[in-house]
């Protein structure tokens, strides 16, 4: 696979309210640090190597950028650096935020937001950002409480004209049904990848039905989570991956791909090779008995 010659185009595309976006995207968390997002003791990445990773990944035809506030480095804030890279930005481009976390500038955790803190942590987006609205703006919750008050003070900012369409993140399969009667939702994004459980399996199925896209994050990293992609891959996904000629995160990738035509792929990286090789991984086609066969992984195996 010549990854350098491959776009973005190759994934196809879906539909986020009105905008359409292709299938694979770039997510920004890891961009403002060196190792593990989030650790307090990671090094800030480079200023132009984060810019030239973002110009880059809309040359590859990425059209969809996933962040937030809450990702920064003590130098570097995800939200400016691509406001640095990407501003006066593309027609075609759509930005996906998230709210409810927030970090005080020590990077240490605050508590979710109140559905009246919400309004500031858009307002916060749209400074960084340098707009007046928000493509996307997905409310992250935590736990199985209700989100009724807090996805309707965002039902309100869409009225103001400040956030264009609403997504939910990090949810539980009854929270879709309580947002959908409050206003449209355009997109999930949960914890999703080879091993997945029965819960978010179901909850992919219900969103395919509802032509609610599927935003799967960690889906190379697995458990690792905000460390990133293992240095060792399971014993599965690697023999698989060799028997086809490409890396074991293209095929983690491609897998979440062909789980629905819904699905969309925000895969992050500070490295311009690993981007290219992550936007490649929308032109590897899977059949239907090699979807099945990494599919049947244990969850012990599916793991590095």
């Amino acid at each position: 696979m010549t990854s350098q010659t491959i776009t973005a185009a190759a994934s196809g595309t879906w539909k986020l309210g009105d905008r359409t976006v292709r299938r694979i995207g770039f997510g920004a968390m890891r961009l403002p640090q060196q190792g593990e997002a989030f650790a307090p003791e990671a090094d800030s990445r480079d200023r132009d190597q984060a810019i030239g990773v973002l110009r880059r990944a809309v040359e590859l035809g990425v059209n969809h950028i996933d962040t937030a506030a809450f990702y920064f480095s003590p130098l570097r804030s995800a939200n400016e650096l691509i406001n640095r890279a990407l501003a006066p930005y593309p027609d075609d481009l759509v930005i996906a935020t998230k709210v409810g976390p927030g970090r005080d500038p020590s990077g240490a955790w605050l508590p979710h937001a109140t559905p009246q803190q919400l309004r500031g942590q858009v307002e916060e987006n749209l400074r960084q950002l340098g707009r007046d609205h928000l493509d996307v703006v997905n409310l992250r919750i935590v736990g199985t409480d209700s989100l009724a008050d807090r996805f309707g003070a965002l039902a309100e900012l869409c009225d103001a004209g400040l956030i264009r369409h609403l997504g939910l993140s990090n949810i539980h399969l009854h929270h879709l049904a309580e947002a959908q009667a409050i206003a449209p939702v355009v997109c999930v994004q949960n914890m999703y990848g080879i091993g997945a459980s029965s819960e978010q399996e179901e909850l992919l199925r219900q969103c395919g039905e509802q032509r609610v896209a599927f935003v799967p994050f960690y889906s190379i990293a697995g458990t690792r989570r905000t460390a990133g992609a293992p240095a060792e891959d399971s014993s599965g996904v690697q023999a698989f991956a060799r028997a086809r000629g490409v890396s074991a995160a293209q095929v983690r990738l491609a897998w979440t791909l062909h789980r629905g035509a819904h699905v969309l792929a925000i895969p992050g990286t500070g490295d311009v090779d690993h981007l290219a090789q992550n936007v490649a991984a929308g032109s590897l086609r899977l059949s239907q008995d090699e979807v099945g066969e990494l599919a049947s992984l244990r969850p012990d195996d599916a793991e590095g």
